[in-house]
């Protein structure tokens, strides 16, 4: 159950990354690589100012890349935060020698309050989307 929990998260948010490289970065990439040609292109240039303007180049996508990771960063540690309150929750209800049915009791609801809190996230990742399509597409 957990594990499909997981899977779930990851699937919805491999394909958000891929919506927004297909969408933003991919493009960021091409144009960093095309910047930096013609740096290294221009002979007028000494060798410090070619690695001043291929950083330069670069700097657009670097600062893309680094936004949607925080952001995925975040919302992972949203998830963590939340299923760490479904443990603790269950730990504190649960109490010391619990019988079997109460083991089989809590590990149901253990996984019941993690299913919401990924349910939660869910719900929360088209907003993020939209949030961060706006953000990389400000910086196009």
């Amino acid at each position: 159950m957990v594990e499909e929990q997981r899977q779930r998260i990851e699937q919805e948010m491999t394909k958000m990354v891929n919506e927004l490289d297909l969408q933003y970065l991919r493009k960021m990439q091409a144009d960093m690589h095309r910047c930096a040609a013609k740096c290294c292109d221009n002979r007028e240039l000494s060798l410090e100012s070619v690695q001043k303007c291929v950083e330069n180049c670069a700097s657009p996508l670097n600062y893309a890349q680094n936004y949607v990771q925080k952001e995925l960063e975040q919302l992972q540690n949203k998830l963590q935060r939340c299923v760490m309150d479904c443990n603790d929750d269950i730990r504190v209800k649960m109490g010391p020698n619990p019988t079997e049915a109460e083991i089989s009791k809590y590990t149901a609801l253990f996984e019941s309050c993690a299913k919401d809190c990924v349910d939660k996230q869910l719900a929360y990742m088209p907003s993020l989307l939209k949030r961060m399509k706006s953000e990389l597409g400000r910086n196009q």
